[in-house]
């Protein structure tokens, strides 16, 4: 009688075909099972994978049989991996029309170029199309400032390097409740933020849509700007109204960043649903030419 934890291990043999002529045969092989058995098919997808051939037509399992013997892997090979999904958080405001991001700038227009009444008349019947329209300034909802924004000669939005905006690595440096507004260097010391995008989570998201989100806003100051700019930070984003502070017409923290070609995301929110670190964020702009800033779909990808 056998043992049911015995471990088993398939034997066989195979003919690959490949779809652009050609082929590979392989005698003999061996791998782990975690069962009684194992389809041909789930071989033949194993074979493929393992291999990592590509182009086959069909691949043909021989001469196969079952073994008792102990497992040559830790994993069994006909165990499908597990798939490790990540979890997205979206840390982008959403566009309405009417809504106002900063006081004295327009609100957005949103409306139809063409309806789907008025798309009919060029289609099938029971077909139909809407191609919305939209105005707007660049700096609405959640959006990226690029060096342009701030210096003539300074990188638009459509010459941003993609691994500048796309998978980077992230920290949060959380400073909600803080006695003052202005978040200074001492709060970025204990951080590694070289190479990283620096994501400052103030809670002043929560007053998004309200008069109280365009009054007494959280900020940088200039030596903490300073103080990221030597640290080798990529990107810095914040949850409030402006990355500076406003009151007068000095803006020494785009002036800083910017001028280093570290780029900054304002508006952000749902900072607080991000652990501190071990996720990658994102913040992609339309590639347009000539603009300094761009709304973006900022989200994290949290591993």
């Amino acid at each position: 009688m056998v043992n049911e934890t015995t471990d088993r291990r398939v034997q066989f043999d195979f003919e690959v075909e490949f779809s652009n002529g050609g082929g590979l045969q392989g005698q003999a092989f061996r791998l782990d099972i975690d069962g009684e058995n194992i389809s041909d098919e789930e071989l033949a997808d194993f074979v493929i994978c393992d291999l990592r051939l590509l182009m086959v037509r069909k691949v043909r399992i021989l001469n196969k049989y079952v073994i008792h013997e102990r497992h040559k892997r830790s994993i069994p090979l006909h165990k499908k991996a597990e798939v490790t999904t990540a979890r997205l958080i979206d840390l982008s405001h959403t566009i309405v029309q009417g809504m106002i991001t900063y006081k004295g700038f327009p609100a957005p227009l949103i409306c139809d170029f063409m309806s789907r009444e008025a798309s009919r008349q060029f289609y099938e019947k029971g077909t139909s199309f809407q191609i919305g329209k939209i105005e707007m300034i660049a700096n609405t909802g959640t959006y990226l400032d690029s060096p342009f924004h701030r210096f003539a000669e300074g990188k638009d939005i459509s010459e941003l390097d993609l691994p500048n905006l796309a998978g980077l690595e992230a920290v949060v440096v959380r400073m909600v409740g803080m006695a003052s507004r202005a978040v200074d260097r001492q709060a970025f010391l204990p951080v590694d933020v070289c190479g990283k995008a620096v994501l400052v989570h103030t809670g002043w998201a929560q007053h998004w849509g309200t008069d109280r989100y365009f009054e007494g806003h959280s900020f940088l100051t200039e030596s903490a700007a300073v103080h990221l700019k030597e640290q080798g930070a990529i990107l810095v984003g914040i949850d409030s109204l402006n990355i500076d502070d406003i009151s007068g017409g000095a803006r020494p923290v785009h002036t800083t960043l910017l001028g280093a070609g570290i780029l900054i995301v304002e508006h952000l929110c749902n900072l607080e649903k991000l652990p501190i670190s071990g996720f990658s964020f994102n913040a992609v702009p339309v590639k347009v030419k000539g603009m300094g800033s761009f709304p973006v779909r900022a989200f994290a990808r949290v591993r």
